[in-house]
């Protein structure tokens, strides 16, 4: 079983494209949070997978969690709080489909979550075990994700980290670059996009940068770099991997399709992963892309059979 941890959120995404939140007169109310659109990728592809995060017991926090019990994710790990509401995040794109986000979590149900609250049975059962960095900005539930880390890590998960840059929730920059690198320590997997890239390190989105973060525990760095594929790192090579061109609805959740993508081939293809890691960056870059051609990310994630007849038909874009 794969274990995905963080917050599940609601996105209202904005209908108009082109203007800001502050602009935008219509939304639509769409499940979200990076953590549980990996959750749900995976469930779609048909892995078990299981969620863990607190939210608000309210209406928007029971309609949260009956989305992704809907599909396919245990809940089980899933808890309410009844001292805090449920995170809201209002989303607006540009005419290019990039997208900028407004938060309202002061403090979010998932902001709160300890320790005592993790079913570990179920961190005990992971395979692999996914987190992000959002829930590294505050404690107690920053204290929580190490904890779960810890926990499935000692039962020999695969630990599996997103550094999903969302700067305008941290303090200030010096702090999310701290914090983030800081998780990323514990990782197995790391995926992150070039944007995050550079504010880690620094410098260019380049293989040189990427490898300045590598620690002994890595096993798999990917950057991702939207329809020009990705780049994947391993402790002794680098691969490149075309990307796939798609008319573009929203990129919103795409990066998290990717990751599902990315850890179901991972999970599909056993101990021999490695061996197969340019088609496991292939089915992940299409992922991805399926998921960009669509509103929103949770129903815009692909099933197995949207993704096999995307990969029957559709040709990699050479870069």
């Amino acid at each position: 079983m794969i274990v995905c941890f963080g917050e599940l959120l609601i996105d209202f995404v904005a209908h108009e494209r082109g203007v800001n939140v502050g602009q935008a007169t219509r939304f639509e109310k769409i499940a979200g949070g990076a953590p549980a659109n990996v959750a749900v990728g995976l469930a779609k592809l048909g892995l078990p997978v299981a969620f863990m995060t607190q939210l608000g017991d309210d209406p928007f926090g029971h309609f949260l969690r009956q989305t992704i019990a809907d599909n396919g994710v245990d809940t089980s790990g899933v808890v309410f709080s009844t001292t805090a509401r449920t995170a809201l995040a209002f989303a607006s794109v540009d005419a290019d489909g990039e997208r900028s986000f407004a938060f309202y979590r002061h403090p979010s149900a998932d902001m709160l979550m300890t320790p005592d609250a993790l079913h570990r049975d179920l961190l005990r059962q992971a395979e692999v075990f996914h987190y992000g960095s959002i829930t590294l900005i505050d404690n107690p539930v920053r204290e929580t994700t190490f904890a779960a880390i810890v926990e499935a890590k000692a039962h020999q998960a695969l630990i599996s980290y997103d550094p999903n840059l969302r700067l305008a929730l941290w303090p200030d920059a010096d702090t999310a670059r701290e914090q983030i690198l800081m998780g990323m320590q514990y990782a197995n997997i790391v995926k992150m996009n070039e944007e995050e890239l550079t504010f880690l390190t620094g410098a260019d989105p380049t293989p040189e940068a990427a490898r300045t973060l590598w620690h002994s525990d890595l096993q798999l760095m990917v950057i991702t770099r939207g329809p020009a594929g990705c780049l994947a790192l391993t402790p002794s090579d680098i691969k490149r991997v075309s990307g796939f061109s798609v008319q573009v609805e929203d990129t919103i959740g795409a990066g998290d399709g990717f990751m599902a993508g990315l850890l179901a081939g991972i999970v599909q293809s056993g101990q021999q992963w490695r061996d197969f890691l340019p088609t496991i960056l292939q089915q992940a870059n299409a992922v991805g892309a399926l998921t960009a051609s669509k509103r929103g990310a949770i129903p815009a994630l692909p099933t197995v059979a949207e993704l096999h007849d995307f990969l029957q038909l559709q040709p990699p874009t050479e870069r």
